[in-house]
């Protein structure tokens, strides 16, 4: 039996603060990712890459997609080392202020036609600046919300940066509906597709006030007032751990790769696109309302995973997730194609039922996985290493599969085995649920003892 959990005291004041801080922060972050991945799939290639030609022009666009997740690791080591050892806090802020920033710049960058090929090196130092940003900013999130968690509702306090991911592409999904219908045909190419990058703005300074008056962590704020930060987590992380960031890691990825179908923009690209670039020439603006309507689904069913994780655990309602997420894969791109823009829209929703199923409880599954004077470098190495491994590359995958193959069932059956390496993992990674995360039971050498005996 496990024993009871000791979580270090939070007020109920604080934690409205973090959980308000985490969805707020975590949506500003991934809305920005999704403008840049909607942009890629809809415009980038024309404007920053048109000299490659009509096929490589589109894969270069999506490959930069792909881009900031290899400098997700290298994010994910700085920001964990120092968090860890500075705390949670500042690490949100400064993650916060990067993505804001690389956002912002692509919005006022001038197109190759004006300057170049400088245009798309421009782009790409962008994007490698929004992957650090990326890499570091989850897994500050996740710890400042379940590290807040009353006893028993972990899961549920999971959730709320989790929710960042859907909610940012409602609203992504949202601008670029509207620039859709105010700047319609090329004056969207022309400008329209800048307006959402620049009003980033806005959000980053809402976001900065938010993140700047949120308390400490209660774990890390024992581990400074202790003086027990470990000198090197990274290295305690790679030499200690190993086999629980490569689960984590193929854990995350399996959503990843699936999630990116609709986060990375692949399917609104290809249901969007005209039928001369490739695409099936469906109205943009009504697919963007169709992935909108998808992207409820998705905040739904991450919520609803939460609570359901605290009260079954975190592996059975993962597992069912990934059954889910199956079921949703195999018919998608048939409705997409011979559905219409109804199509589009029963498509996504299905996938993205699924999706919240294995993407709501991982948060604090991973952060009930490593202990606490490590936990910022183990789950933010975990999530980065999976992004690459599931997520950098999924929507370049599958439109060289589509290409090479002439069918989507190639693209069904690349992500049905992404699906099965999540659900192998799920299946091989302890279920921690209500572990202690206070650094006294680490300290006293109970996490190993817990560690191994849990599942007895």
């Amino acid at each position: 039996m496990a024993q009871t959990a000791v979580s270090p005291v939070s007020t109920p004041a604080e934690r409205r603060k973090v959980v308000a801080a985490s969805i707020i922060g975590t949506t500003i972050e991934w809305y920005d990712f999704f403008i840049y991945a909607f942009a890629a799939n809809l415009v980038l290639a024309k404007l920053f890459f048109e000299p490659a030609g009509p096929g490589m022009m589109q894969i270069l666009s999506l490959v930069t997609i792909g881009l900031s997740f290899l400098f997700r690791p290298l994010g994910a080591f700085l920001a964990g080392h120092f968090g860890d050892r500075l705390g949670r806090q500042p690490m949100l802020v400064i993650t916060l202020l990067l993505m804001g920033i690389a956002t912002v710049g692509i919005g006022l960058l001038p197109t190759y036609q004006s300057i170049g090929i400088a245009a798309p090196i421009l782009l790409i130092l962008f994007r490698i600046l929004q992957g650090l940003s990326a890499g570091g900013e989850w897994g500050g999130a996740v710890l400042m919300s379940v590290e807040h968690a009353p006893q028993g509702k972990r899961g549920l306090f999971g959730i709320f940066p989790q929710l960042g991911v859907p909610f940012g592409m409602l609203l992504a999904s949202a601008m670029l509906a509207l620039m859709r219908v105010v700047a319609p045909g090329d004056a969207f190419e022309e400008w329209g597709w800048r307006v959402p990058f620049l009003f980033s703005v806005v959000l980053i300074v809402v976001g900065f006030i938010i993140r700047r008056t949120v308390n400490e962590s209660p774990v890390f704020a024992e581990i400074a007032e202790t003086k027990q930060q470990e000198s090197a987590p990274i290295a305690q992380i790679f030499k200690q751990h190993l086999p629980l960031v490569i689960l984590s890691a193929l854990l995350f990825a399996g959503n990843n790769a699936v999630g990116y179908m609709l986060t990375g923009g692949y399917v609104q690209g290809l249901a969007s696109r005209p039928t001369a670039d490739g695409g099936l020439g469906y109205d943009p603006v009504q697919v963007q309302l169709a992935v909108l309507t998808a992207a409820i689904v998705w905040a739904i069913f991450t919520y609803l995973s939460g609570p359901l994780s605290d009260r079954y655990g975190r592996k059975p309602i993962m597992i069912v997730g990934w059954i889910v997420q199956a079921a949703g894969v195999i018919p998608l791109f048939q409705f997409v194609f011979t559905g219409g823009v109804l199509g589009v829209l029963l498509g996504t929703c299905l996938l993205a039922i699924g999706l919240g199923l294995t993407y709501g409880p991982a948060a604090v599954w991973f952060a009930e996985t490593f202990p606490a004077s490590i936990r910022y470098s183990g789950i933010s190495i975990s999530y980065a290493l999976g992004g690459v491994i599931g997520g950098a590359f999924a929507p370049t995958i599958a439109q060289l599969l589509l290409q090479a193959f002439g069918s989507t069932w190639a693209i069904v059956a690349y992500l049905l085995v992404m699906t099965g390496l999540g659900l192998l993992a799920s299946i091989l990674l302890r279920d921690r649920s209500n572990i202690p995360l206070d650094l006294e039971f680490e300290r006293s050498g109970q996490w190993k003892t817990w560690n191994s005996a849990a599942q007895k």
